[in-house]
């Protein structure tokens, strides 16, 4: 886990990219470590659980949230932001290089024409399950997991996948709640999906 100080250092400097170019609102920055990053680290209850891997995917990465806190805190494990938008993708990469992460290889792309294969997928607030699911999948390594972060209406959003889940020899194996450190309730919930064995 990185120290206190090099998060700081990481926050400064997304602030300076967020007054650029709005990553995420401005009523969300005094949230950022609550609802952004302490989010994104919640894949440590996967980890706890289901291992690391060595390559992750972040598909529709946008401000970098979880492919960035993730990077930080694991140096071990190779992580490719995907976004389509250039100047989201931009920005990342300036984040990268001004805290010199040497393993974020940030990639200006859509899902769909990727072909290499990775270990885990994430994905957070990107779009419904049952779409990110058809993205995610032709994209992960035959035991790897796809872990969506997802709100309250997790199981909903699972009934509406089961056609896709189908489609692709894949289940659900489980799905991991938590909450965020934030005054009102905030209950999320990653969902892990993996290859039917």
């Amino acid at each position: 886990m990185q120290n206190k100080e090099f998060y700081n250092n990481y926050i400064k400097v997304f602030l300076n990219q967020n007054s650029k170019l709005n990553l995420i609102s401005k009523n969300d920055e005094k949230f950022l470590w609550e609802k952004h990053i302490f989010d994104s680290l919640s894949i440590e209850l996967f980890f706890n659980k289901y291992g690391k891997g060595k390559t992750l995917l972040d598909i529709g990465t946008g401000g970098g949230f979880p492919a960035l806190p993730i990077a930080i805190t694991y140096p071990d494990i190779e992580v490719y932001p995907l976004d389509s938008i250039r100047k989201k993708i931009n920005a990342i990469t300036e984040i990268k290089e001004e805290l010199n992460l040497q393993n974020v290889h940030p990639i200006c792309n859509r899902a769909e024409n990727i072909n290499q294969k990775f270990d885990i997928i994430t994905s957070r607030a990107v779009a419904p399950l049952y779409k990110i699911t058809g993205y995610a999948m032709p994209l992960l390594n035959k035991d790897g997991y796809f872990v969506a972060y997802k709100s309250l209406k997790a199981n909903e959003e699972i009934s509406e996948a089961k056609n896709i889940l189908k489609k692709y020899n894949a289940e659900v194996v489980d799905v991991i709640q938590y909450d965020l450190p934030l005054a009102e309730n905030h209950t999320r919930n990653l969902i892990v999906i993996k290859y039917i064995s």
